[in-house]
């Protein structure tokens, strides 16, 4: 029997050991080496917390200039991401997460900061879900297990006219990958406008295993009266889970994470049909650390 790599951890196999070992990248320890964490010296003039010194969390964040590409991590060695945290300013639609595994030169996660944390329009919407939990005060957190055989690295682009501020933390393992442990994928696309009665085209071009594991679709309706013939597909979009104000109609912002590709796909064609903005999120499981997928494209 093969021993636990430590990944897939849960209360069922939490008494089992291995010999994972856990690491944490932060901008205070922006490499995750062991024993580094708090290492920063606060600036002694502008820092609140100067008089403290070395030994406490006193530089929290990392400053992102217009066009900067900033790398958040560079993870050497077999392992998996266990759980990313951001509060990132700025615009969430301009400042791009991408995620590379193993030297490859295409990026597996494309995707604007917000719309891969479930949270589009720039606006701050409580999230909650075992995947991901977006929290009050724009605290994104991301559960996805992302396992990697060679290398992993995280980079952040702002694409805005102003500078951006970013608190982060990403917490991982170092341990065996079994061969059988796929790769995470995510990416954006846009229509805007959609076309009234266009097909919106949510997956295509991928080819190999891999598993469909999630979808987010925010949409901007016309403002303008719904059809009597239109009443049943409306009662569809509500039926959807809905981010945001409790209030939320179909002529207002909606937002839909659906578990099943069959509730994804009704929810998408019915709100379709009267978008006049649609966006996507994809995220899907693959056996190659490159999926052959659309690339992000008029973010």
């Amino acid at each position: 029997m093969a021993s636990f790599n430590g990944l897939g951890m849960h209360l069922g196999n939490l008494p089992i050991l291995s010999k994972a070992e856990s690491r944490s990248i932060s901008p205070e320890n922006p490499t995750g080496e062991k024993g580094k964490g708090a290492m920063a010296s606060p600036d002694p003039v502008k820092s609140p917390a100067r008089k403290l010194g070395r030994g406490w969390k006193v530089s929290p964040y990392i400053v992102i200039e217009p066009g900067e590409v900033k790398v958040l991590a560079d993870i050497a060695g077999a392992g998996a991401i266990a759980q990313i945290w951001m509060t990132p300013t700025g615009l969430w639609r301009s400042s791009i997460l991408r995620i590379y595994w193993d030297d490859s030169p295409t990026p597996s996660v494309e995707c604007p900061v917000g719309d891969f944390f479930a949270c589009g329009w720039n606006r701050y919407a409580q999230v909650s879900s075992l995947a991901v939990c977006v929290n009050p005060g724009s605290a994104f957190n991301c559960y996805w297990e992302m396992p990697f055989r060679k290398r992993c690295r995280i980079t952040m682009t702002n694409t805005a006219e102003t500078a951006m501020i970013l608190y982060y933390q990403i917490n991982y393992s170092l341990t065996e990958v079994t061969n059988d442990a796929a790769y995470f994928h995510a990416q954006f696309r846009r229509v805007n406008p959609l076309p009234y009665k266009d097909v919106y085209t949510i997956l295509d071009g991928v080819t190999g295993r891999g598993q469909f594991v999630g979808l987010r679709v925010p949409a901007v309706f016309e403002d303008r009266p719904i059809p009597a013939a239109s009443k049943r597909r409306r009662r569809k979009t509500r039926a959807c889970r809905v981010s945001g104000d409790p209030r939320v109609t179909p002529h207002r912002a909606a937002a839909c994470f659906a578990r099943r590709v069959g509730n994804a796909a009704s929810a998408v064609r019915a709100m379709a049909a009267k978008a006049g903005a649609a966006h996507s999120a994809l995220i899907t499981q693959s056996a190659s650390p490159v999926a052959e997928m659309t690339t992000m494209s008029d973010v």
